[in-house]
This record gives C-alpha cells, sequence and structure tokens, in this order.
C-alpha cells in the first residue's frame, strides 16, 4: 500500500494530466472504510492535495464526474478552504468564475424536492460555502444578491426552501456569531445593507406564508423568519399582519407549533414601550388559541411523561413563552384589564412546574425568583406588613401559595460531598463547589426565602403540615424526609426571631418524635443526619438558647460513635459549622454552669474521638480551635491550646524519643502514617488558631524540621538503590506526605502571623538550612517537592522586603536546578512549574533589588524563565508570567542605574517575544494583558522615559516604530505596506488608552488570520469573563441586603450577632 500511496500522490498531484476521478475515489474509499495503515497513508494523500495551491482548479471536474458522496464532499472542503484563506490573493475572473460556480451548482441540486432531500448534508455544504463568499463579496462585489435570491425563490417552491436555508445562515453568521471572525467595521456595514435591503426578503417570507401549500417550505421560511426576529426593524414586526398570521394561521397546526411559538417568545422579548398594544394583543389571542390546544384542565406533569419528542418540546417551548411574555411585559398584563388571561397564563406555568424535568423546572424557576423578588422589593417587610397588602400581592397570591408548595416538595440537595483518594494515597473528602444541582438548590432557596418574605405563615403551615405527614405515615419516605429538611433549612434568617424560634421547636421535637417511633438503624440514621443538618442551619437559634445548644453538642458526640454510613461524617460537619458560628459562647462560663464548656470537650477528646476515622479526627480538631480561638485572654488562651494539643504530643513526643535512639523507626509505615495525621492534626490547629499557633509550632518545630531532612535522606538512599520506580511504594509516598505537611505547616502560619521580626530571627534561618540545601540536593527531580517553592513563595509574600537579603541565597538552591526540570518542554512538572513562577512573581513585586545584585548571566536567565512562562499554553502559567514581565517593567523604570542597560540588552528582545504570542491563536486569552504590556513599552519610549539611546539612530521612537514594522513585515509578507504603517502608528497613538489599544490589536489580529482562515471568535474570551464577573458581584451585593438570602455559612463573621 505504501508504494502505492506514494504513486497514487504523484499521479494526484500531477496537475499537467487530467484528474484521475476513480484514483480519486478509490483514495477517498479507503480513508472512510479502510483500516490501521491503508488509512493513515490515504488520510496523508488527501490532506497533501488539499494544501496544495491549485487543488481547487480540480474542484468542478470532481463534483461533475465523481458519483462518491464522500469525494464530492472533500472537492467541496478543497474549496472552503480557498474561499476562507486565499480570496483575497486570487484573480477577479477567477473570484466570480467560483461564485457563479457554486450558484448554478445550488440551483441544480435544490430545484428539484427529490434532489434536494437526497442530497441535504452535500447541499449544506454548499450552503455554508455560498455564506462564506457572502461574507468576503457582498454588497461591494455582488450588490445584485439580495434581489437576486429574492427573484429567484419566485420561480420555484424547493429552490425557494433552499434559499431561506441560505438567508437563514446568512443572519446567523452577521447577527449572531460575527464577532471576532471579521472587523467591527466590517460586521457594522454588512448589518447596514442586511438591514436597508430586508424588505424585499420580508415580502418573500410573507408570500410563502400566505400562499403556500408546502409544508417542508413552510417550514423552512418559519426557521429563518426566526432567525430574523432578533436584529430586523421593529415596524415589520408589529406593523403588518405578521403576529396575527402566527397566532391564527400556524399555532394551532401541530407540525408548525413549535417554530411559531419560538418566533412568538422572541417577539415577546422584546422591549420597547410604543407597541404596548401589540404586546397586549399577542398574549391575549396566544392565550385564547392555547386554552383550545391544550384546556386549563390537562395534567401537563403526566402529558410530559408520555408524550411524543414534539409535544415534550411544546411544553418547554410554552414554558420558554410564557416565562419571556410575563418576565418582560407581565405589568402590561396586571394593567390592561386582562387580569383573567394573566391568571391563566399562571396557571399554566404552575402546572408546568410540576413537570418531571429538570431543564423545564430550572425555566419556569428563573420567572418564579424574577416575580418573588421583585414583590418582596416592593414592600420589603414581612410580618406588620401583611396586612397592608399590596394590590399586586393579592393579585399573585393564590398562584404563590402554589409554588411555595411546589419549592418545599421538590427542594435540590444543599451540598455534594464525595469521598476521593490523592495521588500519595490519602482519603480526603471534597465538597464540590459548582455542580448543576447545587446552582439548582441556590436558585430554588434564593424563591423560597423571597416567598417566605411574603407570606411566612404559608411557607410554615405547608411545611409544618408536610412534616405532620412524615409522622403519621402518609408521605414518609427517605426522599421525601430529605427534602422537607432541605427546605426547612433554607429559610434560616428569613423569619423573625420569635416566629423562627417557634417553628424550630416544633420542627425538632416532631422529629425526634420521628427517630423514637421508626424501627431500623437504617431509618434512624436517615432521620438522625436530618435533625444535624436542620439544626446546623440556624445558628441564631442556638446563639440565643444555650441549653439547647449544649444539648445539641453532646447529640453530635453522641453521633460520632454511630458506625452507620454518612453520620460520622454529618456529625463532624455539623460540629464545625456550629463550632464556627457559636465559638464565643464555648469559652464564656453560661449561667448554671461552672466552667466554659471547652474545658469539658478537652477533658473528654480522647472518648469523643475514639470511633472516627483520621479525616474525622482533623475536623475534629479544626472545630475546636475556632472555640479556643475565641478566648481573648492570652493567657488562658495558651492553657487551652497545651490541653488541646496534649494527645498528639503526646504520640510525637514518644515517636520523637524513639527516633533519638533508633533513627530507623523512621522508616516503619506505621511510624510514619502517624506522623503524617499527627501534621495533619497540626495543619488543621494552625488555620483554626491563626497567630496564637506559634506556642505550639515553637514547641516542634525543630525536632519537625530534623525528621524533614531524615524523610529526605531515607527517600535519597531508596532510590539510589532502587532506581526511581521506588516513589510508587506506599512508604516512599507516606514520607513523601510528612515532607508536604511540614511545609504546608509552617507556610501556613507564616502566612497568618503579623510579627515579622520574630518569624525572620526564629523561624526563617532553621527553614532555609532544611529546606534549600535539600531541594538542591536531590538528585531525582521528581523527588524534589514542588511545595518547597510555594513555601518560599508564601514567605516572600508575607514578609516583603525584609528577606530581600536572603534571595540570593534562595536563588542558588532552587533557581537554575528547578529551571532545567521546566525549559524542556510545556507540560512536564504541572506543580514545580506553577510555583515557580509564583514565587519568581513574589520576589518580583517584593525583592526587586535584589534581581540587580545577582550575577548578570543568573539575570539573564530570570528574564529568559519570564519569557518561556508567558508561552506557556496552561493559562494560569501564562498569566503569571505576563504580570511579572510588566511589574518587572514597571520596577525597571524605578531603578535610573540600572534601567539603561536592561532597555539596551533587552528591550527589543521582549518586545518580540510578546508580539510572538500576541500573533499565536494558542494565547488569545491574554489578550488584555498583552496589550497592556505593549502599551506600556511604546509609552516608555514615547515619553522619553528610556534614558538612553537603542539604535543605530539617536532617535528611539522612530527605531522601535522602524523594528516594529519590520518585525510584523517578515512574520505576515501577505499584510501590505499601508496595514503595517496603520497597524503601528495607531499602537503608538493608543498608547494612552489602554480599551483602544486592546481594539486596535484586535482588528490586527482579525486582518492577519483572514488571510490564514483560521477562526477568531476566541478574541473575545476575556469581555465574555469580564461581564460574568461584574453580574456576579452586583448580586452578591444585593443578596446581603435581604434577610435570609445567603445561607447563614456564607454571611461575614461581621454582620451575625
Amino acid at each position: 500500500m505504501a508504494t502505492l500511496g506514494h504513486q497514487a500522490a504523484a499521479q494526484l498531484l500531477d496537475f499537467s494530466q487530467k484528474l484521475d476521478i476513480n484514483l480519486l475515489d478509490t483514495v477517498v474509499g479507503s480513508m472512510y472504510e479502510g483500516n490501521g495503515e491503508t488509512q493513515r497513508i490515504a488520510q496523508e494523500v488527501l490532506t497533501t492535495l488539499k494544501e496544495h495551491p491549485d487543488a481547487w482548479t480540480r474542484v468542478d471536474t470532481i463534483l461533475e464526474f465523481s458519483n462518491n458522496q464522500q469525494t464530492k464532499y472533500y472537492a467541496l472542503q478543497i474549496l472552503e478552504q480557498v474561499i476562507k484563506t486565499r480570496w483575497k490573493v486570487l484573480p477577479r475572473n477567477q473570484c466570480e468564475g467560483i461564485k457563479k460556480y457554486i450558484v448554478s451548482l445550488i440551483i441544480k441540486t435544490s430545484s428539484d424536492p427529490e434532489t434536494l432531500e437526497a442530497n441535504k448534508t452535500y447541499l449544506n455544504k454548499l450552503n455554508m460555502i455560498l455564506v462564506q463568499v457572502l461574507k468576503r463579496e457582498w454588497p461591494k462585489n455582488w450588490e445584485s444578491f439580495i434581489p437576486d435570491i429574492v427573484g429567484a425563490s419566485k420561480t420555484n417552491e424547493s429552490l425557494c426552501q433552499n434559499n431561506m436555508i441560505i438567508l437563514k445562515l446568512l443572519s446567523e453568521e452577521l447577527f449572531d456569531f460575527s464577532s471576532g471572525q471579521i472587523t467591527q467595521t466590517k460586521a457594522k456595514h454588512l448589518k447596514d445593507t442586511m438591514c436597508s435591503e430586508f424588505s424585499a426578503i420580508f415580502h418573500l417570507c410573507q408570500f410563502v406564508l400566505e400562499n403556500s401549500q408546502n409544508p417542508p417550505l413552510v417550514n423552512a421560511t418559519l426557521e429563518t423568519l426566526l432567525r430574523f426576529l432578533n436584529w430586523i426593524p421593529l415596524g415589520y414586526i408589529f406593523e403588518t399582519k405578521l403576529i396575527n398570521t402566527l397566532i391564527f394561521k400556524f399555532l394551532t397546526v401541530p407540525m408548525f407549533r413549535n417554530v411559531t411559538l419560538k418566533c412568538l417568545t422572541e417577539i415577546a422579548g422584546v422591549t420597547v414601550s410604543n407597541y404596548d398594544d401589540m404586546f397586549v394583543n399577542l398574549f391575549t389571542q396566544t392565550m385564547t388559541q392555547l386554552e383550545v390546544m391544550l384546556p386549563l384542565q390537562t395534567d401537563i406533569k403526566s402529558a410530559y411523561a408520555g408524550g411524543q419528542d414534539q409535544e415534550q418540546n411544546f411544553i418547554q417551548n410554552l414554558a420558554l413563552f410564557l416565562c419571556t411574555f410575563l418576565k418582560e411585559h407581565g405589568n402590561l398584563a396586571e394593567t390592561s384589564g386582562q387580569v383573567e388571561v394573566l391568571r391563566n397564563a399562571l396557571r399554566y406555568l404552575v402546572l408546568i412546574s410540576e413537570v418531571e424535568e429538570v431543564e423545564i423546572f430550572k425555566i419556569c424557576l428563573e420567572y418564579w425568583n424574577t416575580l418573588a423578588s421583585e414583590l418582596y422589593r416592593e414592600v420589603p417587610f414581612s410580618g406588620a406588613a401583611t396586612i397592608f397588602f399590596g394590590a399586586r400581592r393579592a393579585l399573585y397570591q393564590e398562584v404563590l401559595n402554589k409554588v411555595r408548595y411546589i419549592m418545599i416538595s421538590r427542594m435540590a440537595k444543599p451540598e455534594e460531598v464525595l469521598v476521593v483518594e490523592t495521588d500519595n494515597g490519602e482519603v480526603v473528602r471534597e465538597f464540590m463547589k459548582d455542580t448543576d444541582s447545587i446552582n439548582l438548590y441556590k436558585n430554588m432557596r434564593e424563591t423560597l426565602v423571597y416567598l417566605t418574605h411574603l407570606d411566612y405563615a404559608d411557607t410554615e403551615r405547608i411545611m409544618t403540615v408536610k412534616l405532620q405527614n412524615q409522622v403519621n405515615g402518609s408521605e414518609w419516605s427517605w426522599k421525601n424526609l430529605n427534602t422537607l429538611c432541605w427546605a426547612i433549612g433554607s429559610i434560616s434568617g428569613a423569619m423573625h426571631e420569635e416566629d423562627e424560634k417557634r417553628f424550630l421547636v416544633t420542627v425538632i421535637k416532631d422529629l425526634l418524635g420521628l427517630c423514637e417511633q421508626k424501627r431500623g438503624k437504617d431509618n434512624k440514621a436517615i432521620i438522625a443526619s436530618n435533625i444535624m443538618y436542620v439544626v446546623g442551619q440556624y445558628p441564631r437559634f442556638l446563639r440565643a438558647h444555650w441549653k439547647f445548644l449544649k444539648t445539641v453538642v453532646n447529640k453530635l458526640f453522641e453521633f460520632m460513635h454511630e458506625t452507620h454510613d454518612g453520620v460520622q461524617d454529618m456529625a463532624c460537619d455539623t460540629f464545625i459549622k456550629i463550632a464556627l458560628k457559636c465559638r464565643r459562647h464555648f469559652v464564656t462560663t453560661q449561667i448554671g454552669e461552672s466552667c466554659p464548656f471547652i474545658e469539658d470537650i478537652l477533658s473528654s477528646v480522647s472518648t469523643i474521638i475514639c470511633d472516627l476515622q483520621q479525616q474525622q479526627v482533623h475536623t475534629f480538631y479544626e472545630a475546636v480551635g475556632y472555640m479556643i480561638s475565641a478566648q481573648v485572654d492570652t493567657a488562658t488562651q495558651e492553657a487551652l491550646i497545651e490541653k488541646y494539643m496534649m494527645l498528639p504530643n503526646q504520640v510525637w513526643d514518644d515517636i520523637i524519643s524513639q527516633a533519638s535512639k533508633n533513627v530507623d523507626i523512621l522508616k516503619e509505615i506505621d511510624v510514619v502514617k502517624q506522623l503524617a495525621s499527627i501534621l495533619k492534626t497540626n495543619v488543621r490547629a494552625c488555620k483554626a488558631l491563626n497567630h496564637a499557633y506559634v506556642m505550639q509550632l515553637g514547641r516542634i518545630y525543630l525536632d519537625m524540621l530534623n525528621v524533614y531532612k531524615v524523610m529526605s535522606e531515607n527517600i535519597t538512599a531508596a532510590i539510589a538503590l532502587n532506581g526511581e520506580m521506588v516513589t510508587n511504594q506506599p512508604l516512599i509516598k507516606a514520607m513523601r506526605v510528612v515532607k508536604k505537611e511540614t511545609l504546608k505547616l509552617i507556610s501556613d502560619w507564616i502566612s497568618r502571623t503579623h510579627d515579622h521580626a520574630m518569624v525572620m530571627e526564629n523561624f526563617i534561618p532553621p527553614f532555609l538550612d532544611a529546606v534549600l540545601l535539600d531541594y538542591q540536593r536531590t538528585a531525582v527531580p521528581s523527588a524534589r517537592e514542588p511545595e518547597v517553592l510555594s513555601a518560599i513563595a508564601t514567605i516572600v509574600n508575607k514578609l516583603e522586603m525584609h528577606i530581600t537579603s536572603e534571595v540570593p541565597k534562595i536563588f542558588d538552591a532552587v533557581f537554575e536546578c528547578t529551571l532545567a526540570m521546566i525549559n524542556k518542554d510545556f507540560e512536564e512538572y504541572p506543580d514545580h512549574r506553577t510555583n515557580f513562577f509564583l514565587l519568581l512573581q513574589a520576589v518580583n513585586n517584593f525583592c526587586f533589588p535584589a534581581f540587580l545584585s545577582i550575577p548578570p548571566a543568573q539575570f539573564k536567565l530570570v528574564l529568559d524563565s519570564i519569557i518561556w512562562a508567558f508561552k506557556h499554553t496552561m493559562r494560569n502559567v501564562a498569566d503569571t508570567g505576563l504580570q511579572i514581565l510588566l511589574k518587572l517593567l514597571q520596577n525597571v523604570e524605578q531603578f535610573e542605574h540600572a534601567a539603561p542597560s536592561f532597555y539596551q540588552t533587552y528591550l527589543t528582545d521582549i518586545l518580540q517575544h510578546v508580539f510572538s504570542v500576541v500573533t499565536d491563536t494558542s494565547h488569545t486569552a491574554g489578550l488584555s494583558m498583552h496589550a497592556t504590556i505593549l502599551a506600556y513599552i511604546f509609552s516608555l519610549v514615547e515619553s522619553g522615559r528610556v534614558n538612553c539611546q537603542l539604535g543605530p539612530t539617536a532617535n528611539n521612537v522612530l527605531y522601535i516604530q522602524e523594528f516594529t514594522a519590520t518585525l510584523l513585515r517578515s512574520a505576515f509578507p501577505h499584510l501590505t505596506d499601508n496595514q503595517i504603517k496603520i497597524t503601528v502608528q495607531g499602537m503608538f497613538n493608543l498608547d494612552q488608552d489602554i480599551p483602544a489599544f486592546k481594539e486596535h490589536l484586535r482588528d490586527f489580529l482579525v486582518q492577519i488570520r483572514e488571510y490564514t482562515g483560521e477562526d477568531d471568535s476566541d478574541l473575545f474570551l476575556e469581555e465574555r469573563e469580564k461581564m460574568l464577573q461584574a453580574a456576579q458581584a452586583e448580586k452578591r451585593r444585593i443578596q446581603l441586603s435581604v434577610p435570609g438570602i445567603l445561607n447563614p455559612h456564607e454571611v461575614p463573621e461581621e454582620m451575625q450577632d
């Protein structure tokens, strides 16, 4: 086959002889039907042919003579390639020839209904190619396109059907997907042209909809109209018979009802105030038709469950229509005397909200959320104000009672917890942050909180009745009980404190009663975890009722011995939630008690935790740590800490004293695992106690660093003896965990303390001695701990310039050996890579003078590594690299003695490297930073802040302009001199206005890519991310103002009491 491949390739690529269609068909056949080697060679031959600059001249022959659909499709790909990448450089007569050819092919294939049906894929590709040509030719070189296509459509229904598809594609390309594929000015020009010539298209659509009896054509026309509705001039929608035709002619026809309803939804989403009457008519007429098609007595939930795809889609489209209309124009329906119609619409929505399909439920939920929050904002007080009901609230009251019931019956699960095993064989629990079900819970919770504010008595009534039904057994099931308790937990903070107290006491009494009456471990465990969940959600109640709080905590300690699946986890999670929110109550002596409750806890730690697994013990320690952190008297607090750490310290001291007699004990896996667990307990204690942890750290610090050294020596020895594979053994993994936890503990504490002098004097010297030498000496790179780099980065970020004097020593130890690990490629050692650049960033931010005192060769390495960073495809590394570079340039400018030699040696190099990533498609996410850096360099040069001569001439501005122009010209020979001149000129003109500079840069990238035929939709990535962040921040601001909207565990500390 190999030789055949070469022969075939040679023959197909010889453009002097006639194309052998059969040979091409055979190669394409092997590509699709063949296997292994045959397929690979066929692929190679076809790719080579496709990339040949004259390949397109063969397209007409292939399409005319080949009988293989796949070969024809391949020919169209060649044609598309030429249009996307070389259209601008083809001679005009060839462009015209290609245009005529495509049009005649489309007409030939689509003029007859049978051919049209049989060649659908082929025709779709042809249509797409035509649209690609239009984006380049119309209107300038093809003024008559719209009149042509409209004229041709009137001659033949099947042709008309395909022309509708072409118009739909054109609309999508211009209005939905244009950003970044064509320059902004061009996109605007095409849109304006389309709008100005739209009347011919509209009349064609109208003509078809009023006169055609051909279902596929009508369907295609409605689909095309749907794409037009979001941009056409509004007169076409509201000042024609369009709405009437849609509602009265097509909505009731099963075949067209889905696309018609989508069109009506599109119209309902238009927000203008001068067509109010039309909107009211649209609403009432659609509703009238709807009541005939789907009477209000229908059980929509069952209908959906048993329905066909078409019918299910109809329900979903109906939900979208009602929610869109009511959200945008609900107030019109209220004020125009159409209250009954509005009520019916709301009834439909309630029925649809019961459908067991989460996507449909989300559509309805979004509307209920908007409605409830609007009604709440009109009169933001519950309780007293309920006597004076707003007229609007009265109107919606009946329906909101039903919605409340639905929210409580369908409440989603509050959080997902996964148990996972890490690379080092440790079992940890992870809380999932962003899953669909958590977002659903947040939205439902928010909606229920607003609904509770609107009528808390009704919420309480529904919950009480549902709880009664659990107790009397009529609704008893695990799922129902979970859902109800999640709902009860979700409204914490939304009732007045007195009401909340009365309600909670009932709930807990009922749940405890339920626990008594049910038999079986499983039942009891489910009820127990629900009791814990509800109690954990009401910290305000617990803080106000000490006796109850104490009972709850003792109950949690009981549950910590219950081995049923999940109960111990739930007990520890609830304990830490309560410890965080009620910490002060545990360290003060409460009425009727002889000492603070923390004393009782500390004296019985060993019995409380004896049945817990290791990670649960760590959670327990963190929780108790939060309590101790609330003790403000230093002496009392130190006594508590001593008692608190007594258990782990005993085991630690024991191991250390054995090791001092025989160091080999530190090679036993059980001992190593014990050490790791004790260190983890310390990490949690440090997290909870902050700076106060210092007394415990001081106690174990030097021993811990010695253990670190011993572990390192053991690992190194094992690798020397048995090779690198040994690092996968459990013992070696456990030793690495000890090292990692040591580094974590030290860097965590340093990031939490404020006593810089003490850290510098007492903690840094022994740390650097133990850790740096060990890192450098470790012969096998993969055995170096990446946490060493992140720990040092934390230290530099915390101590800032106080540690500048140590930087040369740090760099000697970690810089070159780490750089050697990561400068071969962009993938290996990802953790070392990320942390290395974080360390570099920290030093650059706070200890820049250290860079000036290292030898020039080492400084060049630093700069090379920064350039290496921003060339990464790992986005976090590239972003760090760009930030370091910008800060470095700003730092250099501050040091006048060092700046000139830096600029002369490196400035043009930096410029060249930055341009290389700017124009690389895998780096578009960094566009904003690229623009900022380039603008900074250009303004540096332009404003004369570069106090030395950069090039052979004295004029730096001219030199850099020339340099940039030459750079771009050699990289993109297809750009005209004028394009390059404008680009460079613009970069200097706009260097004070970064957003404009960025737009200018983006248009330049679009010009490059138009030639190379690459997709540019990614150029707008950043804007979209920014908009999302802004929306997020605004939402958070609103949430903070409504009681109960934030989960009690998300409320900032200072807003608690």
